[in-house]
């Protein structure tokens, strides 16, 4: 980023640092947290401070700016020997506040997070919906309404996060859209403005996509290395008119928690439908697939296909808001389940 600033783009920043910090799952009492400073030493600029304290120049200059705005020099330049406030790593506190949080990315409706318990405290979660941006993914036709895949996987993906932030994880959105929130349309207008963590925007190129996503949740692994950490890849497939699927999971052959993750899940899955649907059967599978995030990832992680876009049945467990949220629901508890059993 540029250090010269005009009077309109300052005020953008303070905006864009507000709402991005919100987008990332910071709790709206974060400002009472502390902030850690530092002395700037002789020689310093914001670039050199904010990489020697472990902080993305890219994602953190216009934060430190707006912290820091009555001590910087002409241009934004330190002094050396004056502290200056570094700007809070984008996280969500895994603590829960009594009075519940708020999430702007959920959207007005289910911005307000009340804490169930505290179930999952100590677990981290990176949540991956797939395609996003310049790419839908799968696209099914229902009457006249188009059916996106990004769209359908992204709001399951935005449920299950809140789900899980209700008993006590630590949740990333991997991709993120910050306008749609959680969305309870039968039928989800596409858009192309998702992004990747941390704001980058997510390439045309699929090779180059995939690395952009297998990067962002190796550089977080490492930061939480010593907890509980699980990927979640979620996506909706694309087979015959004529197929009819259940939810199966994919996992990497050589990681066998990853194996226990996506049984905990099918577990998880075939007890819902022998208590919700007993005549119906349950036929989700498991099997290893050579898949590039689940190959290349540091986290143990599972690959959700969650149906069929083109399937008249499958298509009613996206377009039915409430069945979008019991994929969710089932989703976490499989996940309380693997967090369960591997403590």
């Amino acid at each position: 980023m540029k250090n010269k600033f005009s009077d309109n783009r300052i005020s953008f920043s303070y905006k864009y640092f507000r709402v991005f910090l919100l987008l990332l799952f910071l709790t709206t009492n974060i400002q009472a947290q502390e902030y850690k400073t530092v002395v700037a030493e002789k020689g310093d600029g914001i670039y050199s401070i904010l990489k020697r304290n472990g902080l993305s120049p890219s994602d953190h200059f216009d934060p430190f700016i707006e912290l820091n705005k009555s001590k910087l020099g002409r241009n934004n330049t330190l002094f050396a020997g004056q502290s200056y406030s570094l700007p809070i790593e984008e996280e969500m506190t895994n603590s829960i506040p009594v009075s519940g949080a708020t999430y702007l990315i959920f959207g007005k409706a289910y911005e307000k997070v009340i804490p169930i318990d505290n179930a999952l405290n100590g677990a981290v979660y990176y949540l991956v919906s797939g395609h996003g941006g310049p790419d839908p993914g799968a696209v099914g036709r229902y009457g006249n309404h188009t059916l996106c895949e990004d769209e359908y996987a992204y709001d399951v993906t935005l449920r299950l996060a809140r789900r899980l932030i209700e008993h006590g994880a630590l949740v990333y959105m991997i991709i993120r859209d910050e306008n749609d929130g959680i969305r309870d349309d039968s039928y989800l207008t596409p858009d192309k403005d998702e992004k990747c963590y941390a704001n980058h925007t997510i390439p045309r190129n699929q090779v180059r996509r995939l690395r952009q996503r297998k990067d962002a949740v190796n550089k977080l692994y490492i930061k939480h290395k010593g907890s509980f950490q699980r990927l979640i890849i979620t996506h909706v497939d694309s087979r015959s008119r004529g197929e009819n699927i259940d939810v199966f999971f994919y996992h990497d052959k050589r990681s066998k928690t990853g194996k226990k993750l996506a049984s905990n899940l099918q577990q998880t899955f075939k007890k819902k439908y022998d208590t919700h649907q007993p005549n119906r059967g349950y036929h989700g599978t498991i099997s290893d697939r050579n898949l590039y995030v689940l190959k290349y990832s540091y986290p143990p992680a599972v690959f959700i296909e969650l149906g069929n876009i083109n399937h008249y049945r499958d298509q009613q467990r996206f377009i039915r808001n409430n069945n979008r949220q019991a994929l969710a629901n089932w989703l976490a508890e499989g996940l309380l389940l693997d967090f369960k059993n591997n403590k």
